[in-house]
């Protein structure tokens, strides 16, 4: 008896979970539904207002902004806080996704639509379904995540072929490289994959790049 009720109590637990689940997505939609055409920047948290690749993000993300882009970030610091920071400055719509860690994660002040998450995956879904272009700043294992995930849904035909561009040659030329020299070599993935990553060091790069592809959307 005091069996059954465990497993009973750990069901009920588990049910009640995937409702926290579904009730998070359902937040996420209603919020972003109506968005419009928007562009994701993913990059450390740990990046303080004098580095370098901040005020570049800060630059973007403005030029985005200028040029009628939502901007979408994790919501937290560092190349988020920029992202957010850049578009707010030039009245632009700013997403934070904040999600709920033990570390590292404070929201961030510019955002003007702020969601919060408990659950990796559900965040993921809103930085890929609503974006039209993805900005890799750089950054750690989080960053890696959610840049491959938006390579690897491009790459499988589950979201239409929008660029992800790396920003700093520095940073991600010597990934780009091993990606080349491993997975290419070794016939791990095709020739082709190869062109849904892009490195650049000029923003205006990434300003062609997305506006080429609203074009394109019209």
């Amino acid at each position: 008896m005091g069996k059954q009720y465990v497993i009973d109590e750990m069901g009920l637990a588990e049910s009640w979970r995937l409702f926290r689940i579904l009730g998070e997505f359902v937040e996420g939609v209603e919020e972003l539904h109506d968005l419009g055409p928007a562009v994701s920047i993913f990059g450390s948290a740990r990046l303080k207002p004098t580095d370098l690749y901040y005020q570049k993000t800060v630059e973007i993300a403005g030029m985005l902004a200028e040029n009628g882009f939502a901007i979408i970030t994790g919501g937290g610091g560092g190349i988020m806080e920029a992202a957010n920071k850049g578009a707010a400055e030039k009245k632009g719509r700013s997403v934070g996704l904040n999600i709920k860690l033990p570390m590292e994660q404070e929201p961030n002040p510019y955002s003007n639509i702020k969601i919060e998450f408990n659950y990796f995956f559900v965040r993921k879904v809103m930085f890929v379904k609503y974006a039209m272009a993805y900005v890799v700043m750089p950054g750690g294992f989080g960053t890696l995540d959610e840049m491959f995930e938006a390579v690897t849904l491009i790459q499988t035909h589950r979201v239409k072929p929008f660029p992800v561009i790396l920003f700093g040659s520095e940073y991600w030329t010597g990934l780009v490289e091993w990606i080349k020299a491993r997975l290419l070599a070794e016939h791990m993935i095709s020739l082709d994959d190869l062109d849904i990553i892009k490195i650049t060091d000029d923003p205006m790069d990434v300003l062609r790049a997305v506006k080429k592809v609203a074009a394109w959307i019209e």
